[in-house]
C-alpha cells in the first residue's frame, strides 16, 4: 500500500519531475520542480487557494513517482517529453500536436523530393511546419507537383535499363531515372520551392510575369497561359496575407482563446514582415470545472509545440508575460541550438515579447481584433455541431429501437441528460479470390471514429475461408467472446452492430449474438449498383432507404467506406507481405534473420532487386556470399 505521507518525507530537495498516478497506475499529471519535496507536498496541504482543477486531481492521486535532474532546465525538458508520452488527463495538452504534418524537402538526396511527413528527423533535410491544417499541406504539395516536374519516387539509384514511370511520360517528372535531367536546372527548381515554402515568392512571381509577357509577345499563347496559371496559383497560396511590417524577422503571435467548448491557441505567422496566415490549435476540450488560465495555456503550447519544430521564429508576441518565462526561453534556444547543429547552420535566439507600442503592438492588435471573429465563428460552429449531434443521436436511437423490436430484444437507450455517445461497431470481410480471408472492425462513438478500438482478424477456420457468412460469424464470435472473458481490449460492448451486406449477413450475425445470450441489435448496410450505401437492412427483411435521409445516409456511408477501407488495407498488406517473404525465402543462404534485416534496410522487395553489390554489403548480416546469392537469384528471375 502506497503511504503518501511517508513517501513525501522521502522526496529529495533537488530539481526533478514528478508524476501523479491514479488507482490503476495511470499517469494523470506530470510536473517539474526546483525542489521536489516542497512542490509535491503542496498538493496534499488543503488550501482554499487551490483551483477546482487541482482539487479534482488530488482526489484522484493514489501514488506518485519522480525522477531527479541536475538542473531546472533538465527537469523542464524531461517534463515536456513525459507530457507528450503519457498525455496526462490533468495537464494542458496540445491536442494531436505530435501528429501535426510537416512538408519535408529531402535536400540530403542528390535529386530532392517534396513530401508530407509527421516526423522530424535530424537527417539534414529541410522541414516546414508543423501545420494544423492537414488538408492545406496536401494542397501545397499538390500545387508544387503541378508547377515543378521534380522526382516523385523514393528510388535513389537506377540501373542502365530502367524504364521510366508514368510521371515522366505525362511531364510530371524530368526523368532522373534515365539521366534526362540537367542537375543545375533541377537545383534551381528546388531553390524556388524552398523560397515558396519560406514565403519568399515576390521575386518568383515577378519572373513568372516577365516570362508570361515574353511568351505573349512571341504569340506563344499556350506557354503564356501556363505562366499565368502559375502566377494565380502562387497568389492563391499567399492570399491570406493581410498586413506588413518593416522588419524582416520571423514572428509568431500567440493568442489564447476560450470558446463555448474549446480552449484554443490562435497562432498568427509573420514572415519577412508579412502576416501570411493564421492557424488554430485546439488544447484541452473546455470543462467549466477543469478550465485553465490563459497564461497556463500559452505556456503549455509553447513547450509542446515549439520543442518539436524544425524551425522556430525569432520572436513570439504575447498579450502578457508567462510564468517562468526565462526558463521557457532557455528551452526554446536549446531547440534552436539542436536545429543549428543538425543543419550546420547559424543559430538564432528566440525572444518572447509583450509589445506596448509601435508596429509590433499594431500587429498584435490586428490579431486580437481578428480573434474576436474567430471566437464568434467557433461558437456558431459549436452550436451547429451540437444540433447535428442531437439529430444524429435521435436517428441512431430510432435505428436501435427498430432493430431491437424486430429481434424481440431490449435495447440500451441513452436518456436525456446523459452525455454518452452510442457506440457503433461496423464489420466487413475481405479476401482475394476466396483466399487470405480477413475481417475488420471499426468503431464510432457518435460521429467520431475511435481508431484505438479498431481491430483486425485473420480468419482461422478452414471452413470459413472464402465464405463471407462463416467468416462474419467467426469474427463476431471471437470479438464478443473475448469481451465476456474479460479481455480489456474488447471490454466495451457495442450498442448496435453495422454489418457490410444484406439480409443474409444480418441473419448470420444474429445467430452468433443469440447463441452468446446477448441483446445487441444488428443491421446490414446494403449498397446499390454503383457501390454506394443504399439502405439499412433489418432482420425481418424490412429496409430504410437512405436517399431521403441525408444525415443518416452520410453517417452510414462514411462508416461503411471506412470499414471497407480498413479491411482491404489489411488484406492487401498480408498478401504483399506473404509475396515478399516467399520471394526472399527462395534465395539460398538467406534465412529469417537476413530477410528481416534486408526488409528493414531496403524497405521493400523492389529496392532489394535493384540494389548493387556494395549496397547489399551495407546491410547488416549480409556478407559477400549472401550478396552474390541475392544478385544471382534476381538476375535469373
Amino acid at each position: 500500500m502506497f503511504n503518501i505521507e511517508e513517501e513525501l518525507k522521502k522526496l529529495p530537495l533537488s530539481p526533478g519531475v514528478y508524476m501523479h498516478k491514479d488507482s490503476l497506475g495511470n499517469v494523470i499529471y506530470v510536473g517539474k520542480a526546483i525542489k521536489l519535496r516542497n512542490r509535491v507536498s503542496q498538493y496534499f496541504h488543503k488550501s482554499s487557494q487551490q483551483s477546482p482543477k487541482v482539487r479534482a486531481m488530488v482526489d484522484n492521486i493514489a501514488e506518485f513517482d519522480y525522477i531527479t535532474c541536475a538542473t531546472e532546465m533538465e527537469a523542464l525538458i524531461l517534463e515536456c517529453n513525459l507530457i507528450k508520452k503519457y498525455m496526462p488527463k490533468y495537464n494542458i495538452l496540445l491536442k494531436d500536436g505530435k501528429t501535426y504534418p510537416y512538408i519535408e524537402v529531402t535536400v540530403s538526396e542528390e535529386f530532392p523530393r517534396v513530401i508530407r511527413t509527421r516526423e522530424v528527423k535530424r537527417d539534414g533535410n529541410k522541414y516546414f511546419g508543423p501545420y494544423s491544417d492537414s488538408g492545406a499541406v496536401t494542397k501545397i504539395i499538390k500545387l508544387i507537383d503541378e508547377i515543378y516536374p521534380i522526382k516523385k519516387c523514393k528510388t535513389k539509384e537506377f540501373p542502365a535499363n530502367f524504364r521510366p514511370c508514368l510521371n515522366y511520360h505525362i511531364g510530371k517528372c524530368k526523368g532522373i531515372c534515365i539521366n534526362a535531367v540537367d542537375k543545375t536546372e533541377y537545383d534551381e527548381m528546388i531553390d524556388s520551392i524552398l523560397k515558396i515554402l519560406n514565403g519568399k515568392d515576390a521575386k518568383l512571381i515577378k519572373e513568372l510575369k516577365e516570362k508570361m509577357m515574353s511568351a505573349s509577345d512571341k504569340m506563344e499563347y499556350e506557354e503564356a497561359a501556363k505562366y499565368r496559371d502559375y502566377i494565380n496559383a502562387f497568389k492563391a497560396l499567399g492570399e491570406t496575407q493581410r498586413a506588413t511590417m518593416a522588419t524582416d524577422r520571423d514572428i509568431d503571435v500567440l493568442l489564447p482563446l476560450i470558446a463555448q467548448n474549446s480552449e484554443i491557441i490562435a497562432q498568427y505567422k509573420v514572415r519577412e514582415g508579412k502576416l501570411i496566415g493564421r492557424e488554430i490549435h485546439y488544447m484541452n476540450e473546455h470543462d467549466s470545472d477543469l478550465s485553465s488560465t490563459r497564461n497556463e495555456m500559452v505556456s503549455a503550447f509553447i513547450k509542446q509545440y515549439y520543442t518539436g519544430s524544425a524551425k522556430l521564429p525569432k520572436e513570439i508576441l504575447l498579450t502578457e508575460h508567462i510564468d517562468e518565462e526565462d526558463l521557457v526561453i532557455g528551452l526554446l534556444n536549446n531547440t534552436n541550438e539542436e536545429n543549428a547543429k543538425a543543419k550546420s547552420d547559424t543559430m538564432h535566439h528566440t525572444k518572447i515579447i509583450v509589445p506596448e507600442r509601435g508596429e509590433k503592438k499594431a500587429i498584435l492588435d490586428l490579431a486580437i481584433n481578428d480573434s474576436l471573429q474567430v471566437i464568434k465563428g467557433l461558437d456558431e460552429r459549436a452550436e451547429r455541431d451540437a444540433e447535428k449531434k442531437d439529430k444524429l443521436r435521435d436517428e441512431i436511437t430510432r435505428l436501435i429501437k427498430k432493430a431491437a423490436q424486430v429481434e424481440g430484444s431490449i435495447p440500451y437507450i441513452i436518456e436525456d441528460g446523459d452525455d454518452r455517445e452510442y457506440r457503433v461497431e461496423a464489420y466487413d470481410i475481405s479476401n482475394m479470390n476466396g483466399l487470405d480471408t480477413v475481417g475488420a472492425m471499426v468503431v464510432y462513438e457518435g460521429a467520431k471514429p475511435i481508431r484505438n478500438d479498431y481491430r483486425k482478424f485473420k480468419i482461422k477456420s478452414e471452413d470459413a475461408e472464402g465464405d463471407d457468412y462463416a467468416s462474419l460469424q467467426e469474427v463476431i464470435y471471437r470479438r464478443l467472446k473475448r469481451a465476456k472473458d474479460g479481455d480489456a481490449g474488447f471490454s466495451t460492448y457495442p450498442d448496435i452492430l453495422f454489418i457490410d451486406g444484406g439480409l443474409g449477413q444480418v441473419h448470420a450475425v444474429q445467430k452468433v449474438v443469440s447463441a452468446l445470450r446477448m441483446s445487441i441489435p444488428v443491421v446490414g448496410l446494403a449498397k446499390n449498383d454503383v457501390h454506394r450505401t443504399r439502405a439499412i437492412v433489418f432482420g425481418d427483411g424490412s429496409e430504410i432507404e437512405l436517399e431521403g435521409d441525408p444525415l443518416l445516409y452520410s453517417y452510414c456511408g462514411r462508416i461503411q467506406e471506412e470499414v471497407h477501407r480498413f479491411a482491404i488495407t489489411f488484406q492487401r498488406g498480408r498478401r504483399t507481405s506473404a509475396m515478399t517473404k516467399s520471394a526472399l525465402e527462395e534465395i539460398p543462404g538467406i534465412g529469417p534473420s537476413r530477410r528481416r534485416e534486408l526488409l528493414k534496410h531496403f524497405k521493400d522487395i523492389e529496392s532489394i532487386k535493384r540494389a548493387s553489390y556494395e549496397e547489399l554489403l551495407a546491410c547488416d548480416t549480409i556478407n559477400s556470399r549472401a550478396a552474390e546469392s541475392i544478385i544471382e537469384y534476381f538476375s535469373k528471375k
